[in-house]
């Protein structure tokens, strides 16, 4: 049987996959599983907080009514980040906290992720026990028994004081562009930005339910791109549909990714002292480059699998303060439980601010080896670990890269489809080895016609 959370959560075509009757069938059988840690005598407690697609509004009333079906007192937090909505779960002192939505995904998709008390995420063992709680339905509440709704109406206002309260340096004088993807950061990143001092220009910040992630946000970099050099800004930054991840534009309009981003905020808590254990932790996708600057800074690096909930406990397990992806997702654990892209952007925007440096100037911190990244659809990527062929062809390219380049072949924990990784000392030869690679999971992982 197929397990139905995936990395992030439960995804899937919003209507289809993800239906009303399911949303609120999990989020019962969540309410079986998640309160345990609730005060005797009290009904527990779940926030529940969506992005803006058009799905989060009959998704997030299904849920609303499972969990009030189930006994739980629901506080309804509206549009807002995921990594909001998981610092609000322990704000409010919330025994769970629930977000509906698919990050970067289009817009037809949608997702519902749990966050147990204090807005961790879920071990995987405990999304099992709500699985098999699905599987065997309980009565539900009745008569004073049942939850009660209201709704948080400064849920944004706490979210926006607690990132800005967090840096330490102010952002004046700083030009800013910020992407917010049309999605759940619209209305928080800009404000969050002026509260800090910078002077911001905001675009696809006008979400119509529709639009989310539509050519914009952290996947989609050109728009900002143009816009930081048309304004003569001093940097860009980009968010992905629900917030939690961030990347950024220098002023020259170039790229700085995630791995840039962590060795950037890797020496700037080092030099304060606070980089616990001087070690960062990042995972298998992060270049080779980044590795390489950190070493020679006395930073050790631990890698995880690709996924930010393995960041998050490799960071618990050792008591370390930052770790991320190259994908943009940054967590900082002194102020956040998960990642999260506003914290991430604005404590960027603080380093240059403090350093009186370009962006630009900043992530040259690291080198980066060339790296291309193929994402193969329409195969079966459940037979990637299994496939002979494939792991032939593997075992051949590593050893015609030698110590030079690596090579990486993951099925997407989020979407149908195989990600081909290959790092080399020059971008055609792992452009070549990566397209070969591609080309045997296209043949060896084909779908059988029906």
């Amino acid at each position: 049987m197929t397990r139905l959370f995936g990395t992030d959560g439960v995804r899937g075509v919003a209507g289809r996959d993800l239906t009303a009757k399911l949303a609120l069938e999990l989020s019962a059988a969540a309410a079986r599983v998640l309160p345990g840690a609730a005060r005797e005598g009290a009904r527990p407690t779940a926030v529940v907080g969506r992005d803006p697609r058009a799905s989060g509004e009959f998704l997030e009333a299904a849920v609303v009514a499972g969990l009030a079906g189930a006994g739980v007192d629901v506080v309804r937090l509206g549009v807002l980040p995921t990594p909001a909505v998981a610092f609000l779960t322990e704000e409010l002192d919330a025994d769970f906290g629930v977000m509906l939505s698919a990050s970067h995904n289009p817009a037809p998709d949608n997702g519902i992720k749990f966050f147990g008390r204090g807005g961790h995420k879920l071990a995987d063992a405990v999304e099992d026990e709500i699985e098999a709680a699905l599987a065997d339905p309980a009565p539900g509440a009745v008569g004073a028994g049942v939850g009660r709704v209201t709704d948080a109406l400064d849920g944004a206002e706490r979210y926006i004081r607690h990132v800005v309260d967090s840096l330490p340096h102010r952002l004046d004088g700083l030009r800013v562009v910020v992407d917010c993807a049309n999605g759940a950061a619209s209305e928080v990143a800009p404000e969050a930005l002026r509260r800090a001092g910078a002077e911001v220009i905001a675009i696809h910040d006008t979400p119509d339910g529709l639009n989310i992630n539509d050519d914009c946000g952290s996947t989609h970099m050109e728009r900002l791109q143009a816009e930081v050099r048309r304004h003569g800004a001093d940097a860009g930054l980009a968010h992905d549909g629900d917030a939690d991840r961030c990347l950024a534009v220098a002023a020259d309009g170039s790229v700085v990714d995630g791995d840039q981003i962590l060795g950037i905020l890797a020496l700037e808590l080092q030099e304060a002292g606070r980089l616990a254990k001087d070690t960062l932790v990042v995972t298998v996708m992060s270049n080779l480059g980044l590795k390489l600057a950190m070493q020679e800074a006395g930073i050790a690096v631990v890698e995880t699998p690709v996924g930010d909930r393995y960041v998050l406990e490799a960071m618990r397990e050792g008591s370390f303060s930052l770790g991320g992806e190259q994908s943009g997702h940054v967590v900082l654990l002194e102020h956040a439980a998960t990642g999260d892209g506003l914290l991430t952007g604005l404590h960027l925007l603080a380093a240059m601010s403090r350093r009186g440096q370009a962006l630009a100037e900043l992530a040259k911190v690291m080198t980066r080896l060339p790296q291309v990244l193929i994402n193969v659809r329409g195969v079966d990527k459940a037979r990637a670990k299994t496939s002979a062929a494939l792991a032939d062809a593997v075992a051949a390219a590593e050893a015609e890269l030698g110590g030079t380049g690596r090579v990486l072949i993951r099925p997407s924990g989020t979407e149908p489809m195989v990600r081909v990784m290959v790092e080399a000392a020059a971008e055609t030869h792992a452009q070549e080895v990566a397209e070969r690679l591609a080309g045997v999971v296209r043949a060896d992982l084909a779908v059988a016609a029906e």
